[in-house]
């Protein structure tokens, strides 16, 4: 009886026009679907977190045309497009850069702020990722003794070997090692990074692991490497390269043994001079050797295999090497990103294949941009120079030695900061607030120099915009130091030739940040958002905690 007055009721529904899944407005004809509730987080089978070092937004504009359908064009045109994406501290250089894009915090919370700096507790210089408490690891020398350890907060990446009770794998990738040691976090299965001279081998450090895995002696024999010993020409017709200036110029660098700056360039001819494999680090051949190794990471490690998410972090490092060399507005900068493009179009398609269309994740951003050659902006009549950072030195001696009576009241100076000594400044009895103002004063009237801050500034300020915002987001407390410089717009110290970074102006800061997969939103914004919102934004979408020094906040137009 029960069961035929069911079927009765189910029948009156369907007749009224009410079908499952929608219900009745009360008193009313309308018909309204019920909306599913959205799921609490996404399981991507594979989150791939891609770094290029060096890279400018406007790369991605400048060679628009010439770019293929499965690299870059595909992360725009079927993910979303952050297009005025900065870095909110300074210094803008790669050690930072990879920190805070996958910690969510910056400088002043995780601690990495530099490429090395000034250590006021030993009075020695350190290195980000350097640590000799551990041994290298695929090699004899000392290129493999690293580890996170000055990282001061946990990244995104151990947040989801936590949250999976560490059953999801991360194993990080790049030619340079700090590209891959602070991206893989403290808790990683692996990281790789690529030694040059001789050998041309993959290694990592003993904090990982102490022997390298099959598949990686595997890749070591190939011929993978070897097999980019060949001269280096462009990719496309070299009349083709409108968007970059003339190929042989006075603004490029000459690898040792050529004569010009033009292409081709000759590597087999070049090889003993130019450290050997090391030499295709200044070549985008160093880019595809890292995606073939990280290709090689997905298929030996087994990533994206299951339901539990997996992350693998890859840092593209040649673009760096190549713009440091070559300059930003150069031919080969321009081979480099349309070689990059091809990489990233079989790296894709290989995810498809391995891991499905559709199960993966990717973001891609950079983790510092780059500042035109100033030689190049003053032949345009660009407000543009150097900084003479050795006759800075010797006329602050000099001012020290009248002011104060003795030049050992600046211990270091490194990264555009002065390092005062407090003994001795407590020994002339002078107040370190009273010092650093004095020094900052003299020092803005420095050629190059565009404004001073103090370390007291740094203290007791809240800056939310600007650039005492950015220095602010870079200073540390315990490890920066106490007065702080910042070189004129289009002004840098380096050599004449090829380009440079790490000022808190807006041409080391704007950066893309593209995002791709599952999870992810088709379409773009122009609102600001800033590197620390990267790491947030991944937590959110997987639904685990973030960083524990989180300052960002995550992207909710990037979300489904």
């Amino acid at each position: 009886m029960k069961k035929t007055s069911l079927v009765i009721v189910l029948l009156m529904l369907c007749i009224g026009g009410v079908s499952f899944g929608q219900r009745k407005k009360k008193n009313k004809d309308e018909v309204v679907a019920v909306i599913p509730p959205a799921p609490i987080a996404q399981s991507p089978k594979l989150v791939v977190g891609i770094v290029v070092d060096q890279m400018r937004y406007d790369y991605l504009t400048r060679f628009w045309d010439q770019y293929g359908e499965g690299g870059f064009k595909r992360l725009v045109n079927e993910g979303f497009n952050c297009k005025n994406h900065h870095f909110n501290y300074a210094p803008t250089s790669t050690g930072p850069g990879h920190a805070s894009v996958y910690t969510g915090t910056t400088p002043a919370t995780h601690g990495i702020i530099g490429n090395a700096w000034y250590d006021k507790t030993t009075g020695e210089e350190v290195y980000c990722a350097g640590d000799n408490g551990y041994q290298s690891v695929g090699t004899t020398s000392d290129a493999g003794q690293m580890s996170p350890h000055r990282m001061l907060t946990t990244t995104v990446t151990d947040q989801l070997r936590l949250h999976t009770q560490q059953r999801g794998k991360v194993i990080a990738v790049a030619l340079k090692d700090r590209g891959a040691v602070l991206p893989g976090g403290h808790m990683a299965n692996a990281a790789y990074w690529f030694e040059g001279g001789e050998q041309g081998n993959w290694i990592t450090s003993s904090y990982y692991m102490d022997a390298l895995p099959q598949w990686v002696n595997d890749f070591n024999a190939s011929d993978v490497v070897e097999s980019y010993k060949k001269p280096w020409e462009t990719l496309k017709p070299i009349e083709t390269y409108v968007q970059s200036g003339t190929d042989d110029n006075v603004y490029e660098g000459k690898i040792d043994g050529e004569t010009n700056t033009a292409f081709p360039h000759d590597l087999p001819k070049l090889w003993e001079a130019n450290g050997k494999f090391g030499l295709l680090r200044v070549t985008p051949y160093g880019n595809s050797i890292t995606a073939d190794f990280a290709l090689a990471a997905l298929e030996g490690e087994n990533l994206g295999a299951d339901a539990i998410t997996d992350f693998l972090a890859i840092s593209f490092s040649s673009t760096d090497y190549v713009g440091h060399f070559f300059g930003v507005n150069s031919k080969e900068i321009q081979d480099t990103y349309l070689r990059l493009d091809r990489d990233l179009a079989r790296l894709f398609a290989t995810l498809d294949e391995k891991v499905g269309a559709g199960e993966y994740t990717v973001f891609l951003t950079a983790d510092h941009a780059a500042i035109n050659v100033p030689a190049y902006l003053e032949d345009q009549k660009i407000p543009a120079g150097y900084l003479d950072m050795g006759g800075m030195r010797e006329q602050l001696m000099e001012f020290l030695k009248y002011r104060f009576g003795t030049t050992d009241v600046v211990k270091n100076i490194s990264n555009y900061q002065l390092f005062l000594d407090y003994k001795v400044l407590n020994n002339l009895d002078i107040d370190l607030d009273d010092a650093e103002e004095i020094i900052a004063q003299e020092v803005l009237g420095y050629d190059g120099i565009f404004r001073v801050y103090t370390g007291h500034q740094m203290w007791e300020g809240d800056y939310t915009h600007g650039i005492p915002y950015i220095l602010q987001n870079g200073y540390n407390q315990k490890r920066s130091g106490d007065v702080l410089m910042v070189p004129r717009p289009g002004f840098a110290s380096y050599g004449r030739t090829g380009s440079t970074h790490g000022s808190p102006h807006i041409y080391d800061t704007h950066a893309p940040l593209l995002l791709y997969g599952k999870g992810i939103k088709q379409g773009s914004t122009v609102n600001r958002t800033e590197i620390p919102d990267i790491a947030p934004t991944i937590a959110s979408l997987l639904g685990i905690a973030f960083p524990n020094g989180t300052t960002g906040k995550p992207i909710g137009e990037v979300l489904e």
